[in-house]
């Protein structure tokens, strides 16, 4: 396991570690409740970046340090920053939120405990697996701060629950638990408090056991119906196709099966 920080000692917002073909990405900021900073924004944005090109790497799990997973933004520190580009990112980032910037291409596993408002939320909405604590409060309360959602939640929100079931939480801002955020399908699974981080790393660690390529391939695909609709997506199943079929991996699976033993896929 190798250890390395983003930004400097004094102002490490973001952990990052790469343990196998895992890569750990932790909010640090827990004084604050791990609430977002420009300085935060930034170093995960450029942890998720490191990450997506790092071939070595399968699978995220993004965690917080502390006893809440954020607070949402830090809007003290942010207010006169907002439409300075804090949430521009270039073709060659990647934004937590997937709003701007380059598309991520491999999946992102997220353990919740505590507080997670907002941003929190959102990051949720852009990741693939969220494990929530049962200990766990959520609000999306931007319009009680004269503002609105700006990380997705508009379109991912309500694509998850259901426009007669997120908009009571969305048009007021009002808190809930993780029972009723199971209920929305915000979160994949609730388990017992102080249990999500290795439920979550449970479950990253069984993605990064599967074929990367044919990991890659899915999300993508996936990611395409969400952002362009079925018909894309369905029209363009097929072209992901020829490249997985000629892969080392396709040829490694067929061989696990008949020799019945678990594939070592090397993501070639």
């Amino acid at each position: 396991m190798t250890t390395t920080s983003t930004g400097n000692t004094q102002n490490q917002r973001i952990t990052y570690e790469a343990d196998g073909h895992l890569c750990l990405i932790g909010l640090n900021r827990a004084d604050k409740r791990n609430a977002f900073d420009s300085h935060m924004i930034a170093q995960l944005s450029q942890a998720l970046t490191d990450y997506d090109a790092d071939n070595s790497l399968r699978c995220a799990l993004i965690f917080a340090h502390g006893e809440h997973f954020t607070a949402g933004l830090d809007l003290m520190e942010l207010q006169d920053k907002l439409d300075k580009g804090v949430f521009a990112f270039d073709s060659t980032q990647i934004d937590p939120w997937g709003i701007s910037g380059k598309l991520r291409t491999k999946p992102v596993v997220v353990a919740v405990q505590g507080t997670c408002f907002t941003a929190g939320i959102e990051l949720m909405l852009n990741s693939d697996v969220v494990v929530a604590s049962e200990n766990c409060n959520f609000a999306q309360m931007e319009v009680q701060r004269g503002i609105m959602p700006f990380g997705g939640a508009t379109v991912r929100f309500v694509r998850a629950a259901g426009w007669q079931k997120a908009m009571p939480y969305l048009l007021t801002g009002k808190p809930f638990d993780a029972a009723t955020a199971e209920k929305l399908n915000l979160v994949s699974e609730v388990v017992a408090s102080g249990k999500e981080y290795d439920r979550a790393y449970e479950l990253a660690v069984e993605i990064s056991k599967a074929a990367p390529l044919g990991v890659q391939a899915l999300l993508a695909s996936a990611l395409d119906g969400a952002r362009n609709g079925a018909d894309s997506a369905l029209g363009n199943i097929h072209s992901f196709l020829p490249p997985l079929f000629h892969s080392e991996d396709a040829k490694e699976g067929v061989m696990s099966m008949v020799e019945r033993r678990e594939a070592q896929f090397k993501g070639r």
